[in-house]
């Protein structure tokens, strides 16, 4: 499905500022967002000992202290099969009104605050024909008020799914080594962990029934539209930075399913060759798991119902040394029914949430300004070239970064520019190492000097670039709507 928030809008004010910009350069960065959340003070509890520790209710006075436990032994069945496998097809209905028994089942405590709410989200036109699905969107909320370092969720570590685990389990064969060896050959060489939590949903999938993790995996969304679900379409209505993140992913996929041919028999033939049911293990994997203190890749049952709040979070995790994991809110909340949220990623790098997780983040206060360098120079990124950096803000604003890119591009320009071996090429050449070189010592005098000069023609450029970004957002969504109106919505 297209909707329309795969359009990025590049905010008007901003516009409207470069287009009435004066001499002055005050353009001051802002400051980036962070999430610097210290367990050792607001958790301190979580510091005592290595030893398994429950979700002991906050000191506080909070009313969100009464917790739910029981526990179950569950055995898995290393034989897969056919029958009872979950109906992963697109608007087939999932089972959220089993997951808290079987959460509590295994072990999971939830505080009474935790609830789990649904609410309807556009979906794609139905490839059976003609009508839309109707697509539920899960997230966990608050359910009343709740006072910081109140306890949310304990995930005991033998519900939780990492990468670790997943590659001792799976990877006693020789197969196994020549599948890990297909993908290190490929642009996924770095996502060797994503991929055996790829391989433990396929087997789990596969077990049916017989899997612990049956009733979870049956909660999960069916329809994605994340970078490796888009069509060609799709990647032809984004603009090219979000539109090459999205086919990034594609091809992650691509890659994942040649070296899952490597496998062997612990995954059936007809599995492993089953696209819809692929794409799907690969959605699930990289729209939930979440990175460990130690480096290690996990999914964590529960806690992957928490939504994505950008700069505004009221969730922090944690996981002691077994493995298990925390979760405690990080401020009052005041307002029942309020989502529960984390950080997903970088919040002033839409384009990013966009084409991993298939949303895009309204609230990012900023965002990739789209000059895009491709192999830039150590001193472009000694002056801040990067994606994390180099920000138009919603507000207007401009870092810091992209002036200081700009002007020493156009200096260098300026010198490559002509091979004549004038004396002026030589005092340009000059300028710009004097301008690098006062960015590294500190001197912003200098800096700023060379800013007051060359402003004109840094704003020149700039405004070229924004004009072509306008230009470009207009050509897509007019070719969109012609789309659209042709009766094709990207469903292939």
């Amino acid at each position: 499905m297209i909707s329309s928030h795969f359009v990025v809008v590049l905010p008007w004010v901003l516009l409207l500022q470069l287009y009435h910009l004066g001499s002055s350069t005050n353009n001051d960065i802002v400051p980036l967002f962070a999430l610097a959340f210290q367990t050792n003070t607001i958790f301190p509890s979580l510091q005592a000992s290595s030893s398994k520790r429950k979700l002991i209710p906050s000191s506080s006075s909070s009313p969100c202290t009464t917790i739910r436990t029981t526990k179950l032994k569950y055995s898995m069945n290393d034989a897969a099969t056919s029958n009872n496998v979950i109906d992963i097809r697109e608007g087939a209905p999932r089972d959220i009104a089993s997951l808290n028994e079987w959460a509590v089942n295994i072990g999971i405590q939830t505080s009474d605050c935790f609830q789990l709410t649904t609410s309807s989200m556009k979906s794609s036109s139905s490839s059976g024909g003609g009508g839309k699905l109707e697509e539920e969107d899960v997230y966990a909320i608050t359910n009343q008020d709740l006072s910081q370092g109140s306890p949310i969720l304990h995930i005991p570590h033998e519900a939780i799914l990492t990468s670790t685990k997943s590659r001792a389990e799976l990877s006693n064969n020789d197969a196994t080594y020549s599948a890990e060896q297909t993908l290190l050959a490929t642009t996924s060489y770095n996502r060797l962990p994503q991929f055996y939590l790829f391989l433990k949903i396929l087997k789990e999938y596969e077990l049916g029934m017989d899997s612990l993790w049956y009733t979870w995996l049956n909660s999960l969304p069916r329809y994605y539209s994340n970078g490796a679900s888009m069509t060609d379409f799709c990647y032809g209505c984004l603009p090219p930075f979000a539109a090459g993140l999205a086919l990034e992913e594609k091809q992650q996929l691509k890659n994942f399913v040649v070296a899952l041919q490597e496998v062997g028999n612990f995954l059936s033939l007809e599995g492993r060759g089953d696209e819809e049911l692929t794409r799907w293990a690969f959605a699930v994997v990289h729209t939930r798991y979440m990175t460990m203190p130690n480096g290690d890749h996990c999914i964590v049952p529960m806690a992957d119902f928490f939504n994505h709040g950008g700069t505004e979070t009221d969730v922090d995790i944690s996981y002691d040394d077994e493995g298990n994991c925390y979760a405690y809110s990080t401020n009052d909340i005041r307002h029942p029914n309020q989502p529960l949220r984390i950080c997903y990623g970088d919040p002033t790098n839409p384009s990013y949430l966009l084409a991993r997780y298939g949303f895009l983040d309204e609230s990012s206060p900023a965002t990739f300004c789209k000059i895009v360098v491709d192999n830039p120079s150590e001193e472009l990124v000694m002056l801040g070239y990067d994606h994390s950096r180099m920000l138009f803000y919603k507000d207007g604003g401009i870092s810091q970064e992209v002036w200081d890119v700009l002007l020493y591009q156009e200096l260098g320009k300026q010198v490559s520019g002509s091979s004549s071996g004038h004396p002026d090429d030589e005092q340009q050449q000059q300028q710009q190492q004097e301008f690098y070189q006062a960015h590294v010592t500190g001197n912003e005098g200098l800096k700023q000097s060379y800013h007051e000069t060359y402003f004109p023609q840094t704003l020149h450029v700039l405004r070229q670039h924004v004009d072509y970004l306008v230009n470009e957002l207009d050509e897509l969504g007019l070719g969109l709507e012609i789309q659209m109106d042709q009766g094709k919505d990207g469903i292939e």
